[in-house]
């Protein structure tokens, strides 16, 4: 009889398990996805109801800055569903989250603010003057 532990392992040998992806990581990129789509369409309703409600170029501007802000958070959401079902289907190892997209997006956004901000003030102010 041997004296050797029956599950020891040989010291450079790698046992390849298959990994098992559970549903629910699929599901949460889906939800993720639908989540950034659903804030796109508000974006692209406010751009709207500032395009045929408000009857100057400031308006227009503004129209067109947050549709500008709607189509890049689209594009950034197709993209990052993409990327993370294919490192899902790869069976990836974790790490699929960005840190600098979701900075980017609300940067665009809270610059298209300020500018529609500012243009409004400064119309307004100039109006008062005349």
């Amino acid at each position: 009889m041997s004296t050797a532990p029956l599950l020891a392992s040989a010291p450079h040998k790698k046992i390849a398990l298959p990994v098992r992806v559970e549903p629910k990581v699929f599901f949460a990129n889906e939800r993720t996805f639908l989540s950034w789509m659903s804030f796109s369409v508000l974006l692209g309703t406010l751009a709207v109801g500032l395009l045929n409600f408000s009857h100057d170029q400031i308006g227009f501007g503004s129209a067109i800055a947050f549709t500008v802000v709607a189509v890049a958070v689209m594009i950034y959401a197709v993209r990052m569903y993409h990327w993370r079902a294919n490192e899902i289907r790869k069976r990836g190892s974790g790490g699929f989250d960005d840190r600098f997209g979701p900075t980017f997006l609300a940067m665009m956004l809270i610059i298209a603010v300020v500018i529609n901000l500012v243009l409004r003030l400064t119309h307004d102010i100039k109006g008062k003057e005349k």
